[in-house]
Parts: structure tokens; sequence; C-alpha cells
């Protein structure tokens, strides 16, 4: 039980920081490899703060209630994985925060809002597959959703679920909002002067939006971790090094490669997803049978 508490407290206080660092990394190598000197790792904070600090303004009153929601049920989703609860109903909670989300960016009568809201639907509707294959193949190898159990068993479960990994990262590309799939609002600020979802945010509505998607990167970190460990206490390194593996490719994919558009992301993203993960699916089915 003492586990289960610290890992909530873990994520829920220490997840806005590791995901607001990582986003300063994001922005330091992104510059790095641009040939600029970038700002510092600490901006991102530097951003929320002078944020919150703003005069409140709302487009839509009902805006700020349901970004907050947005908040609440990530946060939530968050602390159930990391204190080692059922991942289904994580994964459940987190596509109930993403609905929400949608409907901030519908309630307001901008019509750049309401086509960033239609392809946040779009995108939403090409990685939940393969989230939820994602759980499927935990279960299949562990025989539980239950994330205690996943990352308490003999041996990495990457070992049998390649292809989910593969699918898990190529979609996270998708949910961290990067290039080529970064269309229902652009990653970086200097690409577009309408921003998709976020075009008629306030100040303090952007910051929650900012701090919501540090938890929610940390989140899918989370489950990155969940495919390298196991009962040997050597597997922590293991899952940390392929955690910033992952982040620096995610970075490198951001900065070499233009926007898609969304229907081409759909096709992409449900073929990857098929061939990586269908196959590993059927392998795996195949080894229960045999």
């Amino acid at each position: 039980m003492i586990f289960k508490i610290v890992g909530i407290v873990f994520f829920i206080v220490l997840a806005p920081f590791i995901g607001g660092f990582l986003e300063g990394l994001d922005r330091k190598i992104s510059a790095r490899m641009q040939g600029r000197v970038g700002p510092p790792i600490r901006q991102p904070f530097y951003d929320v703060r002078k944020l919150l600090s703003k005069e409140k303004i709302f487009v839509n009153k009902a805006q700020g209630f349901l970004l907050a929601s947005y908040l609440v049920l990530m946060v939530f989703s968050g602390a159930m994985l990391f204190g080692g609860y059922d991942i289904l109903l994580c994964v459940f909670v987190l596509s109930t925060a993403a609905a929400f989300l949608y409907f901030a960016a519908s309630v307001t009568s901008s019509p750049y809002s309401s086509i960033g809201a239609t392809r946040e639907l779009i995108q939403m509707m090409a990685y939940e597959p393969a989230v939820l294959l994602t759980c499927v193949g935990f279960y299949l190898v562990r025989g539980s959703f239950n994330v205690q159990t996943i990352v308490q068993g003999p041996i990495a479960t990457i070992l049998y679920l390649p292809g989910f990994f593969v699918a898990f990262v190529f979609i996270m590309t998708i949910k961290m909002r990067k290039s080529p799939f970064d269309i229902s609002t652009s990653h970086h600020m200097h690409q577009e002067i309408v921003k998709g979802i976020t075009t008629d945010m306030g100040a303090r509505n952007m910051a929650i939006f900012q701090i919501t998607e540090w938890y929610e990167n940390v989140f899918l970190l989370g489950i990155v971790a969940m495919f390298f460990l196991n009962k040997n206490p050597w597997s922590l390194l293991a899952a940390i090094i392929a955690i910033l593996v992952v982040y620096f490719i995610e970075i490198v994919i951001d900065n070499t490669n233009a926007r898609i558009t969304a229907d081409h992301m759909l096709k992409l993203t449900w073929i990857v997803t098929g061939v990586t993960a269908g196959l590993n699916l059927v392998v795996l089915m195949l080894i229960r049978l045999f």
C-alpha cells in the first residue's frame, strides 16, 4: 500500500516539473539542431508563470470548467497508473480527459477552434486503437491489467511485445503534438498565426492546458517504462534509458518532418498499428494456443 501512495504522490507533485523540464530540454535540443542557442531549459516554467499572472479573460466561461476537468481527469489517470492500478481504467479516463479538451475547443464560436476540435477527434480515432491494443498486449503476457502485476513479472514485456512497443511509440508523436502529426494545434508557436484548439484560450486557460500536457507526457512515458520494468532492480535503469531514448527520437522526428494532412495521418497510423501490433497480437495468440 505504501508503494501505491508513493507512486500517486510522485505523479501528482513531480509530474508537472518533470514534464516542464522535458519540454525545456526539447526546446534546447531543437534549437541546437537548427543552429540556434535556444531558450533556457527553465523557459516553460517562466511561460506558465507569466500566463498565470495575466488578467482572466474568457471567450466562453464554460471553457474554463472544461479545461479544469481535462486537468483533473489527466491527473487522476496518471495517479492511478503510477499507483499501480488497472491500466485499462487509466486509459479510459485518459480518453475521457481528451474528450473534455475537444469540448473546450468546441464551445467557442471561432471557426479555427472548431476546425482544431474536429482534427482533435480525428487524432483520437488514430491513436486509440494502438493504446487499447497495448493494454491487451500487457494482459496477454501477464494475465492481468493491473499495473503492479505487469511491472513485477520475471522478464521485461518488451521481449514479448516489440510490435506493440513500436505502435505505441508511433502514436506518442500524435499524443505529444509533434510533427508530422500536430494537426489540431501547432506544437511550435512560431509556425503559424492561428493555433487550432488553443486559438481562443485566455492566458489562465492556456496555462492549464500546458500543465495538463506536461502531466500527459509523463503518463505516456510511464507506459513506455512499463515495457521494460520487471522484478529485477536494474530494470528501472533500463526503463529510464528507454524513456530518454524515446523522447529524443520524438524530438528528432519533430524537427525532421513536415506536417501531413489529417486523413494521411489516420491511414498511416492505422497501417502501422495493424502491421506492428496486429502481427505481434497474432503471434501472442498462437503462443497461448500451442
